[in-house]
This record gives structure tokens, sequence and C-alpha cells, in this order.
């Protein structure tokens, strides 16, 4: 399983191993991560556990897709790192994957 760092806005750093196909919102669901909440339970209607790739990991996760796009731009402060955790599936090349979290989800 690759293990994936959650940083906090306030700098506190989180890790936990993320099995291979889960999402990254449900690796921070299931390890009790604050910062994520992913309220729709992953279906991308709801950008609750909107997240920052470091930029360097950016080319494993991918790039957001149209609707995920969509709902990125609702949110205020969201950049061109912005990804909802809830649309990046876990590969085994993500491990050491550094993934920032928002201040506030809402």
């Amino acid at each position: 399983m690759p293990l994936v760092r959650y940083i906090s806005a306030d700098g506190n750093e989180y890790e936990a191993e993320v099995p291979v196909g889960n999402t990254l919102m449900q690796g921070a669901v299931d390890n009790m991560i604050d910062g994520i909440l992913g309220e729709c339970g992953g279906a991308g209607a709801c950008a609750t556990c909107h997240c920052f790739v470091d930029t360097e990991w950016s080319h494993q996760t991918g790039s957001a897709g149209d609707s995920e796009q969509e709902m990125l731009e609702a949110i205020p402060g969201a950049d061109e790192r912005s990804r909802l955790s809830c649309q990046i599936e876990v590969t085994e090349a993500m491990e050491g994957l550094v993934v920032h979290l928002p201040v506030s989800q809402f």
C-alpha cells in the first residue's frame, strides 16, 4: 500500500497507507484525518474533499476532468493544484504522495 502524506493547513502532517484502487478521500476518511470530509461519499458532488496536490506529483494524479473542474471553480481559494480527493485513485506509483489540506472545506 502506498504511503500518502496529508499535511493540514496548520502544518501538521499525517501519514496513511492507502490501498491501491482506493481514493485519496477514502484513505483520509478511513484513517480519521481531519480536513477531508467527503460528505457525498465520493460522488464528486459536494467538494468537501478538496485538496492541493504538490505540483511535483501532478503527473501521477492527473488533471481534473470537466465536471471536477466545474466543482473546483466554485471553491474559494482553489488554485491550479486543487483536486477533489474523491477523484484521485491511488496507484503504486503514488508512494510518498504529498497532499495539502485547505483551511476549511466550506
